[in-house]
């Protein structure tokens, strides 16, 4: 059994523990609320980009552009949004897992742009190759950014050196629900004509001066609008995730204080009760 001075060192310690994950849980409380603010100042912009791409593309039917045909290479680029930091629970793993476990994809084939440092190393680790890594941007994501790194991938897109590019993140939909989630931005998916014929009939889409042109200009604001809402909605879920990853460590160390307090307790009232035995015994032989 252990002394009482061992369950007292333990105890400190946890309780030292403890005061960490406390103050760690309202930095992360007061983090989230910043960064769900602006997930959802940006997520009806996102949504609705998104929506009105595709409503676009339903309407003008088969239409020869770059974006919307697959490159002749089997390279995929991946963008994989993680945190710079631990202790946020399943947060990082579940979105690496989005790629290291996809069935159809071999590592060979996959360019990974990391945005963080956790995928970094987790890629590093699995063998992946990393093209480029960008610590910085996680911590406060502008849309100038986003813009940046749009424009490198859709220029490797276009010169063939990739054939398609994904987005791996985790998508906030509440404070305890974060979901991950892999979206494919390039080649833009056209909706298939049963899709196109479940809504309502509506006048082919006519484009001035011409269609290529057109999107030639709103398809990097469409990928350059999902890398944007994808980062701050990746943020968000980041807090939130270790927000109750720190809870969770604060009522563990709660339980395993209250454990060892009465071990520790038994301990004592043990030790006290054993040093009157030996004095009633001492006194005893003396009479």
């Amino acid at each position: 059994m252990a002394s009482m001075r061992d369950i007292k060192r333990r105890r400190s310690s946890i309780q030292g523990t403890q005061q960490i994950t406390k103050a760690m849980k309202l930095v992360s409380t007061v983090k989230l609320q910043r960064a769900r603010a602006s997930a959802e100042r940006s997520k009806d912009y996102f949504t609705c980009m998104y929506d009105t791409v595709n409503n676009i593309l339903q309407r003008v039917g088969h239409v020869e552009h770059k974006y919307l045909t697959a490159g002749a290479s089997r390279k995929k680029a991946v963008i994989v949004i993680t945190s710079n930091r631990g202790l946020a629970g399943g947060y990082n793993s579940n979105v690496t897992k989005l790629v290291t476990r996809h069935p159809r994809w071999n590592k060979e084939d996959v360019d990974v742009y990391c945005l963080g440092n956790k995928g970094r190393e987790a890629f590093l680790r699995y063998g992946y190759r990393v093209k480029e890594s960008d610590n910085e941007i996680v911590e406060s994501p502008t849309y100038k950014d986003a813009a940046a790194l749009s424009e490198k991938l859709l220029a490797a897109f276009a010169e063939g050196e990739i054939g398609e590019i994904y987005l791996a993140y985790t998508r906030f939909k509440n404070t305890v629900s974060h979901i991950p989630t892999l979206l494919k931005l390039l080649p833009v998916e056209v909706p298939g004509e049963e899709a196109a014929g479940e809504k309502e009939a509506s006048a082919i889409m006519n484009f001035e001066p011409e269609d290529t042109e057109a999107l030639d200009l709103l398809i990097p604001k469409y990928v350059t609008s999902l890398i944007y809402g994808a980062l701050r909605e990746a943020v968000a879920s980041e807090n939130g995730a270790r927000m109750q990853a720190m809870d969770n460590a604060t009522s563990n160390a709660e339980e395993m204080i209250s454990d060892l307090t009465l071990k520790y307790n038994r301990a004592r009232q043990g030790s006290i009760t054993q040093e009157l035995t030996e004095i009633i015994a001492g006194a005893e032989a003396l009479g």
